[in-house]
């Protein structure tokens, strides 16, 4: 049962990164390592937080550097910029659940200021989801960015036919 979970959570994940990946139009080479890495990723950071008991930031920082490291890896060998790979397959872990909580509770707020204790229970909520959302999309940004800063070399001439080591 375990692995068929995570199986799972992976394909929903790379399907979810496929439709993704088609708004922006990328080359048709470039959709099935959409499809791994997202899976790889959403998987991995099911598993952190499932079974390591690891936060969701901190589960989504490791997820996303994985992704970052395999855009750069795959897409050296499709000659495909990493961000063509890898912002799909990050967008199915936008923990879209806890904006929406957040905009909710702004909401419910907004309408219960007459009552202190109800506004309170509000504002507790919304800080709470909008620290989550927040974390976990800059944890997404952090990790898939961080690849590119260290072997910035390296993704910014995965689309040249050429040598590496060249100049």
């Amino acid at each position: 049962m375990i692995v068929a979970d995570i199986l799972f959570d992976g394909l929903f994940a790379a399907v979810a990164a496929v439709g993704f990946g088609a708004i922006s139009d990328p080359p048709m080479r470039a959709f099935p390592y959409i499809a791994v890495l997202a899976a790889v990723g959403h998987a991995l950071r099911y598993c952190l937080m499932t079974w390591a008991g690891i936060d969701i930031s901190t589960a989504t920082l490791c997820a996303s550097l994985v992704i970052g490291l395999g855009s750069l890896w795959l897409g050296g060998r499709i000659y495909c910029p990493t961000t063509v790979l890898s912002i799909p397959a990050l967008l199915p872990m936008v923990p879209g659940i806890y904006a929406y909580k957040t905009v909710f509770a702004l909401i419910m707020l907004m309408q219960h200021t007459a009552d202190p204790e109800v506004a309170r229970h509000y504002m507790e909520a919304f800080l709470l989801n909008a620290t989550v959302a927040f974390s976990v999309i800059f944890m997404l940004a952090v990790g898939s960015t961080i690849p590119i800063v260290l072997f910035s070399r390296r993704a910014f001439s995965l689309t040249r036919r050429r040598d590496y080591s060249e100049s």
